[in-house]
């Protein structure tokens, strides 16, 4: 495989390849007033990037908090979804495919569970996938034609209302048409609060440290891009490469702190495998509070600005401009990361104790009730 030109990672070359273009040295950040701007004026979110947030040191202590605190538990969540996959997969020829990027450090942590703890050999790569626009054809081309009969599996770190599960599900069904493919569509996620994934480690809303950064938990690589100026009909979709901020990356620290841990949960994690079902249907439960939310809070229907969900709040407050936060126990520590970026931006909080998430963030449009 080719790999000139693609972006660099502050990964190892073992842990993933990401199919991505480099526009390291071509692209450049907009302010989140022109983001915001063009997106509703009709633009695509992916062809602009957000500046990237760098945390105060309160918000990096109660990350590093954070970690220390649910890396047992990610371990675990990691190992019963890396042998969910080998026993719905029914092969041992599988490639991991995660969406890029929150889904890339997962993908590495199920890579390295599946070596370590199963004796599995998985390739792992990451591409791109946008809202409205598909998942990146070209970057699959290349993992079918390097991996012919292999079984892919796509993974994501968590989901919020199953935007990019939809997403992913008409992308591979229009690939399947127009190719005879097979792939299949059943995401792998380690959070599915809101039923949008039939493979998963839990259904509870919580907090996934790596939602909690940028770049600096992704191997450095930016938001994936998709832009004519710069990405044309034959390339991957494309990503920068931060280098400048190698000195506070943790990307590493995060996937070895919990793999770190693989041996001790491994046992647990197995036992809850083979002793509860391998998939489980979506129900999309959370989609209805999601509809409920933007009826009630915005004079015009547009779900694209309710951001259910621990992960997708936290995502909202880096690189959105949020209109306000509900959350549903204000004293939850799932949440506290949460209550800092809301009070460095000076977005309101509101305890909503019957919230079917534990947070949601919404964008302001304007047309705010």
């Amino acid at each position: 495989m080719i790999t000139a030109g693609l972006v660099k990672t502050s990964y190892p070359e073992n842990d993933i390849t990401f199919l991505l273009k480099d526009v390291t040295d071509d692209f450049e950040e907009s302010s989140l007033e022109e983001r915001e701007n063009a997106v509703q004026t009709g633009g695509h979110y992916a062809e602009r990037l957000p500046v990237e947030y760098r945390p105060s040191e309160e918000y990096t202590k109660l990350y590093h908090q954070s970690v220390q605190q649910t890396k047992k538990q990610l371990s675990h969540l990691v190992g019963v979804v890396a042998r969910r996959i080998q026993l719905n997969a029914g092969t041992d020829d599988v490639v991991l495919v995660s969406l890029a990027r929150a889904g890339s450090p997962i993908g590495i942590l199920i890579k390295r569970y599946a070596e370590q703890m199963i004796g599995m050999k998985w390739p792992h790569y990451s591409v791109s996938i946008l809202r409205d626009k598909g998942i990146d054809e070209k970057a699959i081309g290349t993992i079918l034609e390097k991996h012919p009969g292999s079984r892919i599996q796509f993974i994501d770190g968590w989901t919020g209302k199953g935007a990019i599960q939809k997403e992913l599900t008409k992308s591979l069904s229009s690939l399947n048409r127009e190719y005879g493919t097979d792939l299949q569509d059943d995401m792998a996620v380690l959070a599915d609060p809101g039923a949008c994934a039939v493979l998963f480690g839990t259904r509870e809303d919580f907090l996934i440290p790596s939602a909690c950064l940028n770049s600096t938990v992704s191997g450095l690589v930016s938001r994936t891009i998709l832009n004519d100026r710069y990405i044309g009909p034959e390339d991957y979709h494309g990503a920068k490469f931060y280098g400048e901020l190698i000195e506070e990356d943790l990307s590493n620290d995060f996937v070895d702190q919990v793999t770190s841990c693989f041996a001790e949960t491994s046992k647990a994690s197995e036992e809850e495998a083979y002793s509860t079902p391998v998939t489980a249907e979506r129900t999309w439960e959370g989609m209805k509070e999601v509809e409920e939310i933007g009826r009630s809070m915005y004079s015009e229907t547009d779900y694209h600005l309710v951001k259910p969900g621990v992960g997708e709040t936290t995502r909202v407050l880096l690189r959105r401009n949020p209109w306000k936060v509900l959350v549903r126990d204000i004293e939850h520590p799932d949440v506290k990361h949460i209550l800092i970026l809301a009070e460095e931006k000076n977005v309101p909080v509101e305890e909503v104790p019957d919230l079917f998430y534990r947070s949601i963030g919404l964008i302001k449009s304007g047309k705010e009730i």
